[in-house]
């Protein structure tokens, strides 16, 4: 199973590839040199290009904050639904 690095470690690889770039290797060579494919550079590029480490982070924790009120809303939106259909005695 493939490691998943944390976005604080793409975003480093990212400025990396950054650097490697900026002293004038080629792009492919860039991403060789971080051990990932291009898809994967490219994606992290797309979702973490502009970001800063604290920035990252706190958009993480933002995700996962909203996943859990998802779930919270689904919940309660599924027992309102069972309290509903109880008033109607239809249980």
């Amino acid at each position: 199973m493939a490691k998943h690095p944390k976005p604080e470690e793409i975003v480093a690889k990212l400025r990396q590839a950054d650097v490697l770039i900026s002293q004038g290797q080629s792009v492919a060579d860039a991403i060789r040199a971080l051990a990932v494919s291009s898809v994967t550079y490219y994606r992290w590029r797309r979702e973490f290009g502009g970001l800063k480490s604290d920035q990252v982070r706190r958009m993480k924790s933002l995700e996962t904050e909203n996943a859990r009120l998802r779930k919270a809303i689904a919940d309660l939106t599924l027992d309102k639904l069972i309290l509903q259909e109880a008033s109607r005695g239809n249980f």
